[in-house]
């Protein structure tokens, strides 16, 4: 059976970065939203152990810093030195591309959990949420929010999550063709001034910013240039680090009637935000068709 798992895009409703640790790393504060609209990932099992992704634009055999591929080894690891799993976990993985990669839509954690979820299922190891969000936290601090798969507020370097269910709505995300390093964002010698910390009712009932935007606006003018342009419609956020800006929108045909008004060298994409992942939407229902036969 070769099933079509999604693998949805976040947003990012707003970003405060409370302090630099010693470590290196930042204590931030966030609010994910899930989006109806993301990659797709599809899995054939096989029984002879080898792990092979594909994509529309090369077939992939050994890359070992995909993340696809590394999510995958690093279940696949796991199960191995558990005895009571299966010896044999091999699996054809094939990758539809939507989300443009370095934009702050968690294209790349999103395909990573994905991987570790379907896994769970073709593979019938049937390890727990609990273990999945440990085994994702080795592949990146973002990793374990799509695994957990609802709406939340994050604290800490991104790791401390606290369901938060907020309306659905909908949204306009524009995006160029610009990858963005959330590392060199963070380690900009511009940012240097930081968000005091606040709990979260008061962070919902404040407008909502981004303490990454003015240095990304100021170090790529093709953002602050489509960031203009979506504000004479609504207000624009930008979400993570970039290079991806929305607004938000009451209706779909509102989102609809701005995006057909963006000009040729702008990308983008209408979208429902979930509180639920669109992700957890389709594992229960994998799971109900496999229990019921």
């Amino acid at each position: 059976m070769l099933l079509t798992w999604p693998a949805p895009a976040k947003i990012n409703l707003f970003l405060y970065i409370n302090n630099r640790r010693h470590d290196g790393y930042h204590n931030i504060q966030t609010v994910f939203k899930f989006l109806n609209y993301g990659d797709e990932i599809k899995i054939q099992r096989r029984n002879d152990n080898k792990i092979q992704l594909f994509t529309l634009m090369s077939h992939t055999t050994n890359i070992k810093q995909n993340i696809i591929l590394r999510a995958a080894n690093i279940l696949k690891l796991y199960c191995k030195n558990r005895k009571k799993y299966r010896s044999n976990f091999g699996a054809n993985i094939f990758l539809k591309k939507k989300l443009p990669i370095g934009s702050g839509l968690g294209g790349g954690s999103s395909n990573a959990a994905t991987t570790l979820i379907a896994l769970n299922v073709i593979w019938k190891t049937n390890i727990n949420d609990k273990i999945l969000c440990k085994l994702a936290s080795i592949l990146g601090a973002d990793v374990p929010i799509f695994i957990k798969g609802y709406s939340c507020y994050a604290e800490g370097i991104g790791n401390k999550f606290t369901s938060i269910k907020l309306p659905d709505k909908w949204y306009l995300v524009l995006y160029p063709n610009l990858i963005i390093s959330t590392k060199k964002i963070f380690n900009d010698p511009a940012l240097k001034q930081y968000t005091k910390k606040k709990n979260i009712s008061t962070l919902l009932n404040i407008p909502y910013k981004n303490d990454c935007a003015p240095i990304v606006l100021k170090r790529f003018p093709i953002v602050k240039k489509m960031f203009t342009w979506l504000s004479k419609y609504n207000t624009a956020y930008l979400t993570g680090t970039g290079s991806s800006i929305f607004a938000e929108f009451e209706t779909k045909i509102d989102a609809h009637n701005v995006l057909n008004k963006i000009p040729k060298w702008m990308n983008g994409f209408v979208a429902r935000s979930t509180h639920i992942s669109p992700l957890h939407k389709y594992r229960n229902i994998i799971f109900n068709i496999l229990n019921n036969k």
